[in-house]
């Protein structure tokens, strides 16, 4: 059974910093990219960030790009989201998901939903003005 585990999602100040993390079981972790999205109240869910499964071939929304840092950890199952300089308008429910196997990430098609197969259940993060 597939499992992704959101983590560290908080409340903190504008221009703070969180580090999200994703414990993934259940898959073949080192062949399947992996994605960060994120929903705000009253809103659809957008993508934020995703990393290919090899060579960390990353794609950011232009929203975030230059603030936030996507990595993942072969060894720990686990990926990563650094974000710095937050913003209030980051408030949302932040989710984890995992790309079909083998399916690498490109700037056209890490965006689209419906190319990750597992979903976590969410992280929430605040933040303040």
């Amino acid at each position: 059974q597939v499992q992704l585990v959101e983590s560290g999602g908080g409340l903190v100040q504008a221009g703070g910093s969180l580090r999200l993390s994703c414990s993934a079981s259940g898959l073949t972790f080192s062949s399947q990219a992996m994605g960060w999205f994120r929903q705000a109240p009253g809103k659809e869910r957008e993508f934020v960030a995703a990393i290919g499964w090899s060579a960390g071939r990353t794609v950011y929304a232009d929203s975030v790009k230059g603030r936030f840092t996507i990595t993942r950890d072969i060894a720990k199952n686990s990926v990563y989201l650094q974000m710095n300089s937050l913003k209030p308008e980051d408030t949302a429910v932040y989710h984890c998901a995992a790309r079909y196997y083998g399916a690498g990430v490109s700037s056209s098609n890490a965006k689209q939903e419906s190319g990750y197969r597992y979903w976590g259940q969410g992280t929430q993060v605040t933040v303040s003005s």
